[in-house]
């Protein structure tokens, strides 16, 4: 390790000698050369801390964390990172060496991957070199540990680190803790679903503290996720010099997530007035290039700009808790519109099986009744056949038999009618169903969004990828113009050919220096190209979709505007009816009472006739008991018989003046009829208010006849 952090210094210094021929190195060297009485004293502290790590970790934890902010020294860092995350005595780690002995199924992803992970450090620069063979161990050992994420080509950078500084088994133990405790195994799931958390959460900080600018990354379509994934999920180990992004690091092992947020806004508010005058290109283009370059210097200045910026852990909560709440409507949506396809399809399914088994019994009735029609006709052939010899008896009998076969045969034709017209019937609706199934949406297009969002993220990394490794032989081209011209310096009072020569492989250098800056364009050209086409793909289909769900919401309004006007011109002839039907009732009502209060006058009057013809035949039989006995003693009866009929017609007017008859309506009521003589005239009066009529007819005859009860009781209807 301590190699390594020599050539990690080497390199810082040789990439500021690009920028400045002679300052970095006077700057290293003066460095180098002020070890100081102070940094010994920090090591003497750190070693403290380690050895009384418990006591330290709970009683100065505020201290401690100071300490991590101002950095941990070099020497430290492997027994302090594990001292943070608790990784120190894992049993996983006595597993380590059977789990290298397994096979995992990403091991060929790891292999693609291992070169593309710091392409420019000595460590795991060269092919098969120990530093890839070990980080190809721990990552194999963690895809099996954890089979849900198996291997993401972001922690790669994270193993790199912490072999940078550590054994792999060590580094292996540190980095399950992390993936474990530090929520970078909800980061690595295959849905990300705590990368857009983080992206939620760090664009709501941005719109609250940096309005302006996050209105304008807005106004340019400048997506967090384009710039700050890779924040997160590597730790700015992808985006920053090595030094600075070791640093954060150490925050990280100690304070966690909080460290990168306030990192990423501390840097967005240093570039804000830069950012704002660029679009969404130049905005790309500074934060590859322009943003890693301004902390050359050392990450001191980000790290305080970073804890002036306000953070605040319960907000960061409710924002967790409302970006939970979106997700969880979009999730219950999408079931929803799942299950509602679903429901869909089987009732579509059910109705084709219904309508299939009601096909297959119109079919099988169809056949019974053309083979019934066949039958038929073969019977009339054969009674044909038989009617020819027979005599006038039998050929009636046969005229009889083909005349109820001719019904018969009517009846089969009428059922093989109706066979058809539910055979049709039945065709139209499997039509209808099969052109609803057909419009209704499928499932695959969401798996279509998901592969296409996989390959625009593998063409991403790939162009990334490339891109880093055109940077690297940029670098190496440099270098070997560095040392060439190292080499031609000292050679410059050279006779003329070799000063020929030398000019001439300047110029080679040269050309292939401007050569590598032309390819290195030309990537990074048609990375922005290949980056806008796939924005241009997913915008289009966007736009599709959207035009075909408004022209579906359109065309649904319509049809239910169209029922709704049928329905209610439905409504109104219903209503018209039912007024038309109301009042013929009430028609008819009237035209039956009508006719019964007519039968009642027809029959009053007829038993007036009846009475007059009694009163007639009782007069005969008076006169011919006159004409057959003695005269005298006849008539003194009869006066007798006249004297108490008067008695009995005087009692009767006395006593009977008013009396009450039952009426039954026409509604199955009875309704009491008062009888009232005024005048030689009876008034019959309704007792129901509701029937204001009076009926009046003569009494004349029943006054006439002597032997006619005046309290007798009419049956009237009405």
């Amino acid at each position: 390790t301590l190699l390594l952090e020599t050539d990690i210094k080497s390199r810082c210094s040789m990439n500021g000698s690009r920028r400045n021929s002679g300052s970095s190195l006077v700057s290293s060297s003066s460095a180098s050369s002020n070890l100081s009485h102070l940094e010994e004293d920090t090591w003497i502290l750190w070693g403290r801390i380690v050895n009384e790590w418990e006591e330290v970790r709970k009683k100065k934890e505020k201290q401690l964390k100071d300490l991590v902010r101002k950095g941990v020294p070099h020497h430290f860092r492997a027994i302090v990172w594990q001292l943070l995350c608790n990784a120190q005595n894992m049993p996983i780690k006595d597993q380590y060496s059977e789990l290298l002995k397994m096979t995992s199924p990403c091991e060929k992803l790891i292999r693609r991957d291992i070169a593309r992970t710091y392409p420019e450090h000595e460590f795991f620069k060269e092919k098969d070199s120990l530093g890839q063979e070990v980080l190809f161990n721990v990552m194999k050992a963690y895809s099996l540990v954890d089979r849900e994420v198996g291997y993401c080509q972001g922690s790669a950078f994270i193993v790199g680190l912490l072999l940078m500084q550590m054994p792999e088994e060590e580094a292996f133990c540190v980095f399950v803790k992390l993936m474990q405790d530090y929520r970078l195994r909800e980061l690595f799931k295959p849905s990300m679903a705590e990368l857009g958390l983080c992206m939620y959460q760090f664009e709501s900080m941005i719109q609250e503290q940096l309005p302006e600018l996050h209105i304008h990354f807005q106004a340019q379509s400048f997506h967090t996720s384009m710039y700050a994934s890779s924040w997160f999920l590597t730790i700015f180990l992808t985006s920053f010099p090595l030094p600075v992004a070791t640093r954060i690091f150490d925050i990280f092992m100690c304070e966690g997530l909080e460290i990168v947020f306030r990192v990423g806004l501390a840097i967005l508010q240093m570039n804000q007035a830069e950012l704002i005058q660029l679009d969404m290109e130049g905005m790309l283009q500074h934060f590859q290039k322009v943003i890693p370059h301004q902390l050359d210097s050392g990450p001191d200045k980000v790290i305080q700009a970073a804890y002036q910026v306000k953070y605040n852990a319960k907000k960061m909560k409710k924002l967790e808790k409302d970006y939970t709440t979106i997700k969880t409507k979009e999730m219950e949506e999408q079931v929803e519109i799942k299950v509602c396809g679903q429901v869909t399809r089987a009732q579509e399914a059910e109705e084709n099986y219904l309508v299939r088994r009601e096909l297959t019994t119109v079919k099988q009735q169809s056949e019974e009744a053309s083979a019934q029609l066949e039958q038929a006709k073969n019977t009339i052939r054969q009674l044909q056949q038989q009617q020819q010899p027979r005599a006038k008896g039998p050929l009636r009998f046969s005229e009889e038999s083909v005349l109820q076969l001719e019904q018969e045969l009517v009846q089969a034709r009428l059922k093989e009618a109706e066979s058809q017209c539910a055979l049709k019937e039945m065709q139209d609706k499997i039509l209808d169903m099969e052109k609803r199934n057909s419009s209704l949406p499928d499932d695959t297009n969401v798996a279509r969004l998901q592969e296409e969002l996989i390959g625009v993220k593998l063409r991403e990394a790939e162009a990334v990828t490339g891109l880093k490794e055109l940077r690297q032989q940029v670098r190496d081209l440099e270098d070997h113009w560095q040392r060439h011209l190292a080499r031609t310096a000292s050679r410059w009072k050279d006779s003329p050919k070799k000063n020929t020569l030398s000019e001439l492989q300047d110029e080679l250098m040269s050309v292939r220096l401007r050569e590598a800056e032309a390819q290195a364009e030309l990537r990074e050209t048609r990375q922005r190209m290949l980056e806008l086409e796939t924005q241009n793909q997913i915008h289009s289909n966007q736009l599709r979709r959207a035009e075909q769900e408004s022209r579906c919401f359109q065309e649904c309004v319509q049809t239910l505007t169209t029922q709704n006007k049928d329905l209610q011109v439905q409504l109104q002839e219903i209503k018209r009816r039912q007024a038309e039907i109301e009042c013929k009732s009430k028609e008819e009502v009237m035209a039956v009472r009508l006719r019964e209060a007519d039968n009642i006058a027809a029959m009053a009057e007829l038993q007036q006739q009846i009475s007059e013809l009694e009163i007639q035949k009782e007069e005969g039989k008076v006169q011919g008991q006159l004409n057959h006995t003695d005269s005298s003693q006849y008539i003194r009866d009869l006066k007798d018989q006249i004297a108490e009929l008067k008695q009995e017609v005087r009692r009767t007017n006395a006593s009977f003046n008013e009396c009450m008859c039952v009426i039954p309506s026409s509604r199955t009521t009875n309704h009491a009829a008062l009888f009232t003589t005024f005048h030689n005239r009876v008034e019959i009066r309704f007792a129901e208010a509701c029937v204001p009529h009076f009926l009046r007819f003569d009494f004349e005859p029943y006054r006439s006849c002597r032997s006619v009860n005046y309290t007798q009781r009419l049956p009237v209807q009405i």
